[in-house]
């Protein structure tokens, strides 16, 4: 599933392309995602104008203004194997409907359950093979959504610290890879970043988060969020289905310290031992058993 760096790669991508612009074709090709879509979804969006496009942990937030010029907010998720596919107009002379390249993900493209077109050309189509992603609008501030009232604080934000972080850990007896991955904790971290933020910070996954201590909590929120900065430098990571709206990927993947690299040589500076893999709920969990204590 994509984490905070893949969903703010496809927010970075997407939003000079679509910022500004009106929809004037708007196509569902299904009722339903992961959830029906919500009520008069296709009417409402329909002449309405993307004013700007955020993100709030793994959801997309495109702040819109409708026809009849009230606004809204039009929440995407892209589960498991959603992508956003961006074509361009072409340059001079523009047939409706041409555009300057083809969607090159043929898998992708049996899956489009999407398709909007703005007033300058510029069209925009949502594939999700397995339809584990979702969307969702709704009227007012974040707290008007069931799906982002009880999110913690965003990674790279500053309410994300080590006072915060240490207060809310303390008496948790879960392992400090379940308390991250906890979105009421800190929003939009996942599995991937999890691991390597801990082998950055010397952390072992099996540690107890209200046994963690300031000096480790001192550790753990710069590497939070020097691994997430590093990731979306690097255009997030491609493991199976992650995708850049141009059909690029992510390359973030050959960074990795430890996540998915089970039995190779640790590679830390000195240190002889081999990456390791644990299930932790379900999860896999990769680590040094030398550097993480």
């Amino acid at each position: 599933m994509p984490e905070l760096p893949e969903v703010e790669t496809v927010r970075r991508g997407l939003a000079p392309h679509i910022e500004g612009k009106r929809i004037v074709d708007f196509t569902l090709h299904r009722a339903d995602l992961r959830f029906p879509f919500p009520k008069g979804f296709k009417k409402r969006m329909h002449g309405a104008q993307v004013k700007s496009f955020a993100r709030r942990a793994k959801y997309l937030l495109a702040d819109m203004q409708d026809a009849r010029g009230a606004s809204f907010t039009w929440l995407s998720h892209l589960g498991m194997t959603g992508r956003f596919m961006l074509s361009l107009p072409q340059q001079g002379n523009m047939e409706p409907g041409a555009y300057a390249h083809e969607v090159t993900a043929q898998a992708a493209q049996k899956h489009i359950h999407i398709e909007i077109g703005f007033d300058d050309g510029t069209h925009l189509s949502f594939a999700d093979p397995r339809r584990f992603g979702f969307m969702d609008c709704f009227t007012g501030d974040m707290s008007a959504s069931p799906f982002l009232t009880a999110l913690g604080p965003e990674p790279l934000g500053n309410d994300f610290n080590e006072t915060g972080l240490l207060a809310t850990a303390q008496g948790r007896k879960t392992s400090v890879k379940n308390f991250l991955l906890d979105q009421n904790v800190v929003a939009g971290l996942g599995n991937i970043y999890v691991c390597e933020a801990l082998f950055i910070a010397g952390i072992s996954p099996r540690r107890q988060a209200g046994n963690l201590g300031a000096k480790r909590i001192a550790r753990l929120v710069p590497a939070v969020r020097g691994v997430l900065a590093r990731a979306i430098e690097a255009g997030g990571s491609t493991l199976r289905d992650f995708a850049h709206e141009d059909g690029s990927m992510g390359y973030f993947q050959h960074q990795f310290a430890v996540y998915d690299r089970d039995g190779e040589a640790c590679s830390a500076a000195g240190c002889s031992a081999r990456i390791k893999r644990l299930v932790q709920s379900g999860r896999s969990s990769f680590y040094c058993p030398s550097c993480q204590k």
